[in-house]
């Protein structure tokens, strides 16, 4: 019983001193930091009453009183500096509670096993050695880069879906690798081997509420299709409609997050440690693929873009070009129902495509093109994985498109930008091309605009002048260039290139004589010329004065009221010092430091001071009161100084 009044008024002490604490801070605290600091506190107060009041038997009452009060203000002060050296050295929030650790331990655990994997092929590929941020001059030739492409490509096809989608992307963004990875990692393929009946029904029925029986008359239990993320079903509504059925294998969604964190942190790692990773943005990088990625698994995302896309392709190409059309009642993030395509999928028409025969091959390849372009540059969104698996060839010469997971979506200045680029490809006038390439990318501070011009006009000689080698080797020399000049691309305009990139095998299959560059020129010609035409420009002339007319109305009254403040000297210019966050940053900065400066000092002197003091109570038999606060308060400056000192080396360091 005496025990149990012990603990429960020992803990009620605790509780107390870590309020009055937390209160007389200021700021909030947590919890169990708190309690830490009321316990340190309860253990302070004993000695220090003790020391102040040697024989508490024989001392007055109001002494002994005194004394304790003294006691409880100097622990709650040597608790209060406790809390504050610990801010400095690990702040509150930096290091996960107690908690948090409880329910985590099992994803970190997992995690460091799958980050432990992921550094085994890593090293079992021969990449070690480029984790370490070190300069190989052995890769300065085409063939060791090319061997290592390779290592990179197993490496890559060995770590699973996450990382063979990674490679995909990579594969893509010419402008950030070299050739021979790009052409390496355009080997991987995404497949997988199918799962079994049994779970993916479960899937089906779990997601959308009913047995299989009841939502389909018939369904496939093999797939027409299995890839890493879903596979496919083939089935039938009531009504006789041809569906198909995409399911997400299960537990992929959570293999993926743990992947994408672990990418995450290799990112910040090798771009801190490393200057290829400085270089290349990995941490803007491995952002940017993370979001697509969940997109991507996602399957709502994908039913919304094929209804945007259809849209867009019944506006300009009504029957020649098709999409599925999803069933929204039959749609979760999991499982999507559309409608089947029926057509024959391009890897495979090769004798579909001869029967066509050579003028209609290159009729059905110039409509791609022109709805893939129309998707850009009019409408805004846009397949950006045209491979020849999501391409389907009706007997007719029909198109359709499938795996809509991935799309892109340009805003109306960067469409134009791109349709003033390709038209001025086409007049081959260098300073045009210079100016839209401007408005496409991210440029850097300084930039030798002239210098800039000169390289475009001769890519533009070599290129585009009739003859020329085009396709492929035009893209890449583009992206050399805008790489050479640091000019960075923006997520939405390198979708537009990757799409162009995939559209481009896509095409040769269908024609191999297909010029994809002089058809991208025409037809960029072509929509710029609609674009000026004297309808559409009347028209964008009315909807830049209807946007106008309510500032028109309201700038007499304005004018009227300036004119009358002037004339009663009533005009004043109110301008708002640090209005920017960057500018309140700096100076906040800049007082922290000097306030850390002078806390530091003043600390430093009153510990010198009551180091030098012989008078006060005793603490121990050689360690008096002011002494011991000497020693508290030299730590404390010398903790403050350290940080400002760290502060400002870290700056100057280059």
């Amino acid at each position: 019983m005496r025990l149990a009044v012990l603990v429960v008024a020992t803990l009620l002490t605790v509780l107390a001193f870590g309020a009055v604490i937390r209160r007389l801070l200021g700021v909030r605290v947590g919890f169990v930091r708190t309690m830490l600091a009321g316990l340190v506190a309860l253990v302070v107060a004993q000695p220090l009453a003790v020391a102040m009041v040697p024989d508490g038997s024989e001392a007055p009452l109001g002494t002994v009183v005194m004394a304790g009060a003294l006691a409880v203000c100097g622990a709650s002060v040597v608790a209060m500096v406790g809390l504050v050296i610990a801010e400095v050295i690990v702040p509150d929030g930096s290091l996960p509670g107690p908690v948090e650790l409880w329910r985590s331990w099992r994803s970190r655990l997992a995690r460091t096993r799958r980050y432990t994997q992921v550094l085994r092929i890593a090293l079992r590929h021969g990449l070690g050695r480029f984790l370490r941020g070190q300069r190989h001059g052995g890769l300065e030739s085409s063939s060791s880069r090319r061997e290592l492409a390779r290592s990179l490509r197993r490496a890559l096809d060995e770590g699973g879906v996450t990382f063979v989608k990674l490679g995909q992307q990579l594969s893509t963004r010419r402008d950030l690798l070299p050739s021979e990875f790009a052409d390496e990692l355009v080997r991987l393929q995404d497949q997988a081997s199918p799962l079994p009946w049994q779970p993916v029904q479960a899937l089906i029925e779990s997601e959308l509420g009913r047995p299989v029986g009841e939502l389909f008359t018939e369904i496939d239990s093999n797939p027409l299709a299995a890839a890493s993320v879903a596979q496919v079903h083939a089935a039938r509504l009531p009504g006789v409609e041809d569906v198909v059925v995409k399911v997400q294998r299960p537990g992929v969604a959570e293999t993926v997050e743990r992947d994408l964190d672990i990418l995450s942190r290799l990112a910040v790692t090798l771009e801190g440690r490393t200057s290829w990773g400085q270089s290349l943005g990995l941490r803007k990088l491995a952002a940017g693929f993370a979001e697509a990625l969940r997109e991507e698994l996602d399957f709502t995302v994908e039913r919304d873009n094929m209804s945007s896309v259809a849209s867009a392709l019944e506006a300009s190409f009504s029957g020649a070009v098709q999409v599925p059309t999803a069933y929204p009642h039959l749609c979760t993030r999991r499982v999507l129902v559309m409608q089947r395509l029926h057509g024959t999928p391009l890897g495979v028409a090769e004798p579909l495509l001869r029967e066509l025969g050579k003028a209609r091959r290159q009729e059905v390849a110039t409509i791609l093109l022109d709805a893939v372009l129309d998707q850009i540059l009019v409408h805004g969104v846009f397949h950006v994985d045209l491979h020849p698996g999501n391409v389907l060839i009706h007997d007719d010469g029909a198109i359709g498109l499938l795996d809509l997971g991935s799309v892109g979506r340009l805003d109306t200045t960067t469409r134009m930008a791109i349709g003033r680029l390709l038209a001025a490809l086409e007049r081959t006038d260098s300073l045009a091309a210079c100016d839209a390439l401007l408005e496409l990318v991210d440029r850097p501070d300084e930039i030798d605009e002239r210098d800039l011009e000169r390289a475009v006009g001769a890519l533009i000689v070599r290129y585009v002048a009739a003859g020329s080698a085009t396709g492929a080797a035009a893209f890449s020399a583009l992206f050399r260039l805008v790489t050479s000049y640091r000019l960075g691309i923006p997520p939405d305009v390198a979708a537009v290139f990757r799409g162009l990139a995939t559209l481009e095998g896509t095409l040769a299959t269908i024609d191999p004589d297909f010029d994809l560059l002089a058809q991208a020129r025409e037809s960029g010609r072509d929509r710029v010329g609609e674009a000026i035409k004297p309808g559409r420009l009347r028209q964008s002339v009315e909807d830049e004065l209807a946007s106008l007319v309510p500032v028109l109305r309201r700038l007499p009254r304005r004018v009227d009221r300036i004119a009358d403040a002037v004339e009663h000297g009533r005009l004043s210019l109110n301008v708002r010092h640090f209005a920017h966050p960057s500018d309140r940053l700096v100076v906040t900065e800049l007082l922290h430091q000097a306030l850390l400066t002078v806390l530091g000092a003043a600390a430093g002197l009153m510990g010198v001071l009551l180091l030098g003091s012989r008078s006060g109570p005793l603490v121990t038999d050689s360690l008096g009161l002011f002494t011991l606060f000497g020693y508290i308060l030299l730590i404390v400056a010398v903790v403050l100084v350290s940080r400002v000192l760290v502060i400002i080396f870290r700056r100057d360091s280059p």
